[in-house]
């Protein structure tokens, strides 16, 4: 493993920024177990008699509860009295917790409903979220919000939401599902078993939450568990906390946490079995050998067994993802792979607690598992034992992925080890190992060791060091990466250092490039003057330069120095002005997807504009527009991305985009077309329907999809899907079915799926 003589400027700079903490934050001096504030406490109160979870707020059980309340704003006038008045109440009986918020407000009539589905995107309309932290590390915990449509939002908080993986929402996916690699900081799409119900009158709106003490995990030797709840007026754009949080920082940096005591949560032995009927025809037109529709129809299913009451046992068989909503398709004009988000919830739940790496370099990366050059492959089956144990983050993952000859892919067996350790301080140290192991003697192999170190309330470092190996030898088969950052109320840096081997091949993991040595830094100073709500300069710049052999070293692969300046109005609305200097250093031709143009060995540098601009994205019709021009590898690219969201009220919404570019090369020129419209008719927050209907000419094809769902808890339920993929590639009304014949029409696909699945409770339910 090779030195890095830039790791040490990057401590001193981050350490030499220490003293500035003293002028420029907000935070309360560190008296708490990690540093933070002394934690402010409420008393949750035990009940013989049970509310009804009905949003009516006036039952006795309520009344005997203590009152938390005087909220802070965060933003935008962070330490300041919330605007408008809110109150919560906790109280639990032998079976749940229930939480109730009274939201008042003096402008009833311009409450903001936002779109009534579950995990909807909750900034974009009043809510009320709350964070459980319920082992008291100030590292992990269970979030629960709604809107006052009434919906179930939830996910899962690891690392105290700082998490390696790329942000993987925004853009035309209106509920912003997000999750990349194993799961990052906050995994969204994790769905707990619980309910909710919201009423509203001339006084404000209501909420009341029951949620199951066998949803959750918990030690028992923990007293008191962290606690705060944030609430969010839409019309103000403001966003207030029960205990204060800097502005810096979020509802999961669970430091700032208060602490709930009064609750005595029982230890219970919990299992559910949750099986699954699916019946499907479908009916590949490219095949040589289908010559008509195939029916199947399948079962299967998980158990889910609590060992401790931190500890759970999911078993899977015969796993089967129908219900998961399909990839927003992705423009590529680059030679790497692109990321595309796990949406699958087997692989969803305690996902944080595999995470290591990110950015590029997720060592583990759970699409990797039951995927095969795009296309899905059969599960077997499976087992995960993950939670805590004797003060550890555990996870332990076993997968059996059945070979597919038409796609070349043979059966293979995926193991994953992790166990980390959460120390003070928001610091923690851990290791992975990651088996996949294929017949003939195939396997791949990954290690690691990972380590996060908080300095005072706004320094961060993390760090991993990774090795894998196979049955071929290869040389420079390490990875390393060092990175710190600095987070104030005014001002932030973020560095990081990071070198992976040529050798390096984490093939449960996603690595769209190796053989580089990686430096990344960003520097931004936010401004809030009176007449805008705030301006962020910044700048920032990485650079990729070569480790590989045959490549002189240091021969620099890929580099932006970004130059910008984000202007955000007190609505939301934004827009974005920089310009960014692009280096591009082809080692070896490429040719870019989709065209016959090809790139010449060189390095190619230029400087390239661009204007974004957001509209406030809570008004029933917003848009979103990102435009650049300028230079692109050896000549020059305009285009951009733009959309358009109606959303009339909260029972329906529709979108549109577009991403185009018109390419000019001395090579070729070319254009690249993005297309999309989806719409949502919801019906209750727990009865939707969906489409989502894209072509892109890079792939020459586009595709349509229609899902139907009637919920149950935890994301069960009836979900009746359609997809059809059309071809552009043949005749009009022509397909080649790859046997040196003709069929009707350009169809590549058509599948019509339904699926049920019920969870059903066998012991402690």
């Amino acid at each position: 493993m090779k030195s890095c003589p830039a790791l040490s400027a990057c401590i001193l700079a981050f350490l030499a920024a220490g003293p500035l903490l003293a002028q420029n934050s907000q935070s309360e001096p560190g008296n708490g177990a990690s540093g933070g504030p002394l934690p402010i406490v409420a008393t949750a109160t035990e009940v013989a008699e049970s509310p009804s979870v009905d949003g009516d707020l006036n039952e006795s059980a309520w009344q005997q509860a203590a009152v938390m309340t005087g909220f802070t704003q965060r933003e935008p006038m962070d330490g300041q009295p919330a605007s408008e008045r809110t109150e919560v109440r906790v109280v639990f009986d032998e079976e749940a917790l229930y939480v109730g918020v009274w939201a008042f407000d003096s402008q009833p009539e311009n409450i903001t409903y936002g779109e009534r589905i579950r995990d909807y995107e909750v900034r974009q309309s009043d809510n009320v979220v709350f964070v459980l932290d319920t082992y008291n590390d100030d590292q992990n915990g269970f979030v629960f919000g709604t809107t006052p449509t009434g919906i179930e939002y939830d996910g899962q908080v690891a690392n105290e939401g700082r998490g390696g993986g790329r942000f993987q929402g925004g853009g035309f996916n209106t509920r912003q599902r997000f999750q990349s690699g194993s799961g990052g900081g906050f995994n969204k799409n994790w769905d707990g078993s619980w309910t909710v119900a919201t009423t509203t009158d001339d006084q404000g709106w209501y909420a009341e939450f029951r949620i199951p003490f066998n949803t959750l995990r918990y030690g028992n030797d923990v007293e008191n568990w962290g606690f705060n709840v944030a609430r969010r007026i839409r019309r103000l754009n403001e966003e207030s906390f029960w205990t204060p949080v800097p502005r810096e920082f979020s509802l999961y940096r669970l430091n700032y946490a208060g602490d709930l005591e009064g609750l005595r949560p029982p230890f219970q032995r919990l299992a559910t079995v949750t099986p699954y009927l699916l019946g499907s025809t479908a009916r590949d037109y490219t095949s040589a050998t289908e010559t008509g529709f195939g029916q199947d129809g399948n079962v299967g299913g998980e158990v889910k067994f609590q060992v401790t009451q931190g500890l759970t046992l999911d078993v899977t068989y015969n796993t089967d993802f129908a219900q998961v909503e399909v990839d927003d398709q992705q423009l590529n004009l680059t030679r790497f792979a692109l990321n595309f988000p796990e949406k699958r919830p087997f692989f969803l739940e305690n996902a944080g607690f595999f995470s290591v790496g990110g950015g590029g370099a997720d060592l583990f990366f759970s699409r990797a598992i039951g995927i095969h050059q795009g296309q899905p492959v059969p599960i077997k089956g499976g087992a995960r034992l993950s939670g805590r144990a004797a003060g550890l983050n555990v996870g332990l993952l076993h997968i059996e992925a059945d070979g597919v000859s038409d796609l070349g892919a043979d059966a293979h067996g995926y193991s994953v080890a992790r166990l980390a350790k959460e120390l003070p301080n928001r610091s923690r140290l851990g290791g992975l190992f990651i088996n996949k192991s294929g017949p003939a003697g195939d396997f791949n192999r990954t290690q690691a060791v990972d380590a996060a170190v908080g300095v005072g309330e706004a320094i961060t470092f993390g760090s991993f060091v990774a090795r894998t190996d196979g049955p071929e030898t290869a040389s420079d088969e390490y990875a390393w990466d060092f990175s710190g950052n600095l987070n104030m109320r005014s001002f932030s840096l973020t560095g990081q250092v990071r070198e992976i081997g040529e050798g390096f091949n984490p093939e449960v993991g996603f690595l769209p490039r190796r053989g580089y040595r990686y430096y990344q830094y960003h520097v931004m100073y936010k401004i809030r003057p009176t007449w805008l709500r705030e301006i962020r300069p910044h700048v920032s710049y990485f650079t990729y330069n070569s480790r590989k052999s045959g490549v002189e070293t240091g021969f620099q692969e890929s580099a932006r120095l970004h130059v910008d300046s984000h202007w955000e109005w007190p609505s939301g609305a934004q827009i974005h002005t920089g310009a960014n200097l692009v280096t591009e250093g082809i080692y070896d031709p490429f040719t870019i997807r989709g065209t016959d143009v090809t790139i010449p060995v060189g390095t190619y540098r230029g400087w390239e504009s661009q204007l974004v601009f957001n509209s406030n994205a809570a008004a029933r019709l917003s848009a979103t527009s990102r435009i650049s021009f300028g230079s692109f590898l050896t000549g020059s690219r305009t285009g951009g991305s733009g959309s358009v969201t109606f959303r009339p009220n909260a029972s329906f919404s529709t979108s549109g985009r577009v991403t185009y570019f018109d390419v000019s090369l001395p090579e070729g020129e070319f254009e690249t077309v993005l297309l999309g419209m989806n719409f949502g008719y919801f019906f209750t927050p727990r009865i939707y329907l969906q489409s989502l209907v894209q072509y892109s000419n890079q792939v020459d094809s586009w595709s349509a999809n229609l899902r139907f769902g009637w919920l149950n808890t935890a994301g069960t339920g009836l979900f009746i899907v359609y997809n059809d993929v059309q071809g552009f590639d043949y005749p009009a009304g022509l397909n080649h079915d790859g046997a040196g014949r003709f069929v009707e029409s350009g169809t590549l696909a058509r599948s019509l799926i339904v699926k049920f699945t019920r969870q059903f409770n066998v012991l402690g339910g």
